[in-house]
């Protein structure tokens, strides 16, 4: 007797932004398809991966938030980190293989000396171990083989590089760094600067953009959560860093078509002052997207929520 088939329950229409504390071991698509499927949300995305073997901070868009994720992906990020000096692995983190094994004998004093060298604007090389793809392939893939393929340096910058405590092997740093950094090379350059060479012992991330840890959710708890929706953030959480404008609901019936907006002769927007760039545009509270604000006042529709339309 043929069994019969039960329709899949419809996802619903989620709009929000999930601060999820990545636990160790996941990929940050795992944890974005264990969390999708708790909130039973239609669309998702992440805002930038962490390694599995990394923990924290990972920012989950859902619905109308994914217009803005990009924003994410270009932040800054915090992390803290725990390099194990005297030892290299070949993927420059816990989960490779040891490949070479030097004694540590270095200072607070020389790893200070040291850490001078690596603030500021840096030239940093991707590891072979990334997501970074030439010919259609990720540099990953040719590792694993054995190859390794010539990378060229990306411009990167440490906005701050802090020292929390040395007990040799282990120095424990925080970094706030621009896109593209990845702590596991500026933890073996620091290695290899100290003539020690290095690997990454743990990494937790701490900050992405204006974001903070100090509101993350862990995956349990959003799975034991009798109402997992209520932990979510508006959409506009991913947009506290730009300056907000209020319009009229005439001026927002028109920023919502799509027409470029001559503030400076409404008497009744508020804009930042001389402010010109990205902004979160409000009407009666309610958010309807993102803009540019130009010379001369003049707002220009960018990304647009759709639920305002």
């Amino acid at each position: 007797m043929t069994q019969p088939k039960f329709a899949k329950k419809p996802r619903d229409l989620v709009d929000g932004v999930l601060l999820l504390d990545k636990p160790v071991g996941f990929s940050s698509n795992d944890a974005l398809i264990k969390a999708k499927r708790v909130l039973n949300a239609k669309k998702a995305g992440h805002t930038g991966t962490l390694d599995p073997f990394a923990t924290g901070l990972l920012p989950l868009c859902f619905g109308e938030a994914t217009k803005f994720s990009q924003d994410l992906l270009e932040a800054d990020k915090t992390y803290l980190t725990t390099v194990h000096l005297g030892v290299r692995t070949d993927t420059g983190d816990t989960e490779g293989q040891a490949v070479e094994t030097l004694p540590v004998d270095v200072t607070v004093e020389q790893i200070e000396a040291v850490l001078v060298r690596f603030r500021g604007p840096i030239a940093q090389v991707p590891p072979m171990y990334s997501a970074l793809k030439r010919d259609g392939k990720p540099l990953y893939e040719y590792a694993r083989a054995g190859v390794t393929l010539e990378r060229e340096a990306r411009n990167i910058v440490i906005h701050k590089l802090e020292l929390i405590s040395y007990e040799a092997p282990f120095l424990k740093l925080e970094v706030t760094c621009s896109k593209g950094t990845y702590i596991r090379v500026l933890g073996e350059d620091i290695g290899a600067a100290l003539g020690c060479g290095a690997h990454l012992n743990a990494l937790r991330r701490t900050g992405v953009g204006a974001l903070q840890a100090s509101n993350m959710i862990t995956l349990d708890d959003l799975v034991a959560h009798t109402a997992p929706l209520s932990l979510l953030a508006p959409v506009d959480a991913l947009l506290s860093s730009f300056p907000q404008v209020e319009l009229t609901a005439e001026l927002a019936k028109r920023f919502l078509q799509g027409q470029r907006l001559p503030l400076g002769k409404e008497p009744a927007v508020q804009t930042p002052a001389d402010y010109e760039g990205r902004v979160r545009v409000y009407a009666d509270g309610r958010l309807l997207g993102t803009g540019q604000l130009g010379e001369w006042a003049i707002l220009k529709p960018e990304r647009l929520i759709a639920a305002a339309q």
